[in-house]
């Protein structure tokens, strides 16, 4: 499971990570709370487009800034990233600490989170493409990718509880301030590192038509593609259940912020458990069904949580409902990151942050839409419907793209080769491959 921390780079970055991450977590909190109380009644709506400004632009700009991610080096790219997010998290904090009108300062909320948005559309390919080079081994990937998101859901079970706490004694602004300052430990952890560095190839054509290649290649080999579309349809689909979760807990289970803290920690330690046995698994062969039975796990969370009335039946539910949606994740992610060429990297996990974030806000738009005509009860149970839909589709696919990637998995000694002179080849390859193999 840990055989990832043997990477001293990983190492750093797993520390530097998780400090930042806890305060990333507290501002989420602290903005949406600031949002509601400078609204009052128009608080859900406004919720709504902060979430919107915060994850849109990844949908428009992800793929772009897949196409510099390829052409620069990403560990810098990863550094200015992670420098601008202090900055914003301290222009927040400011906004914050010294308060006015209420419709200015919410204005001024909206834009930061726009511009964390943009930041993070060049931070997601960049994260996820340094990745390997910060591991230095393919075969130790997955449990570079597993435990990372392991992380990010150990920081989604402390920030909030810990910004809950802050926002009480001492208001928002202090969120925002120890936010920016838990960027200071990322940014340390970032420089320590002792990172080869790799020639890139000359940056040649348009951005237009670098942009073009990588779609060509992302959408052209079956594997990719298929993951791609179905990580899309799970984003968008499951996406209105997290922002109807309130209504559910006022008007279906009865409940208050204690129910909706119990149904948010259910959810978050079913996908910490999710992630921690994607980090457990030896290798990469078998995530093809992994992704299967998580999509079905997911929807059929879905399902039964849709129509739950129970308090617990409903946060074992969701806790499924977190479990499949994260293994999901990180199984699409280590497959796809397996297989994409090393000089295409950058853009095809542009479109994979495209497909994960990108797509997430207009189902949040769409399921508030719908549950505003039809309730709230009906939307979630169509969203797992269309996940089971994208699952057994998916299912059907899996033999014709396990032809198509067998190839490519002997070429890189992760399946024995047919031909003799290609078997020495793995034999002679490092130990740790040979067992992949």
């Amino acid at each position: 499971m840990g055989r990832a921390f043997a990477n001293r780079n990983y190492r750093l970055f797993f520390a530097g990570q998780g400090v930042s991450l806890v305060g990333t977590w507290m501002t989420r909190l602290a903005t949406s709370w600031l949002i509601y109380r400078l609204a009052g009644g128009d608080a859900p709506w406004l919720l709504g487009v902060v979430g919107f400004a915060g994850l849109a632009p990844t949908f428009f700009l992800g793929p772009v800034a897949g196409v510099f991610v390829d052409r620069w080096d990403r560990h810098r790219v990863l550094v200015v990233t992670q420098i601008l997010s202090l900055l914003q998290s301290a222009a927040l904090a400011g906004v914050a600490f010294h308060g006015g009108s209420g419709s200015i300062m919410i204005g001024l909320v909206v834009a930061l989170s726009l511009a964390q948005g943009a930041i993070n559309a060049f931070d997601m390919p960049a994260r996820q493409s340094l990745m390997i080079e910060m591991v230095g081994r393919r075969e130790d990937l997955p449990s570079a990718i597993a435990l990372n998101s392991s992380l990010v859901n150990g920081a989604r079970l402390v920030g909030p509880a810990l910004a809950g706490m802050v926002i009480a004694l001492v208001g928002e602004a202090w969120c925002f301030a120890i936010d920016a300052i838990s960027y200071v430990g990322v940014v340390a952890a970032l420089l320590a590192m002792r990172l080869t560095p790799k020639p890139r190839p000359p940056a040649t054509g348009s951005v237009f038509g670098r942009l073009t290649e990588g779609a060509r290649y992302a959408f052209g080999f079956p594997p990719i593609r298929a993951l791609l579309l179905l990580l899309a349809q799970v984003s968008f689909a499951t996406m209105p259940q997290s922002v109807l979760m309130p209504v559910f807990v006022a008007r279906v289970l009865g409940g208050g912020p204690y129910t909706l803290g119990l149904l948010s920690a259910s959810q978050g330690c079913g996908a910490l458990a999710g992630a921690l046995y994607l980090a457990s698994r030896p290798s990469v062969l078998g995530l093809g069904r992994v992704v299967v039975g998580a999509t079905l796990v997911l929807s059929l969370g879905l399902l039964g949580f849709s129509q739950s009335s129970s308090v617990w039946l409903s946060a074992v539910l969701i806790a499924a409902v977190g479990a499949g949606m994260m293994a999901h994740m990180a199984a699409t992610n280590t497959l796809i990151q397996t297989m994409v060429d090393e000089d295409k990297r950058g853009r095809v996990m542009g479109f994979y942050g495209m497909a994960f974030q990108g797509v997430a806000p207009f189902g949040s738009l769409l399921g508030g839409w719908l549950a505003g005509r039809y309730g709230s009860r009906p939307v979630v149970l169509g969203a797992g419907l269309v996940v089971m839909a994208g699952g057994l589709t998916f299912a059907t696919q899996l033999p014709r793209l396990r032809r198509h990637a067998r190839p490519l998995y002997k070429k890189l000694g992760i399946l024995p080769s047919d031909r003799p002179d290609e078997v020495a080849a793995v034999m002679a390859s490092p130990p740790a491959l040979r067992e992949t193999a």
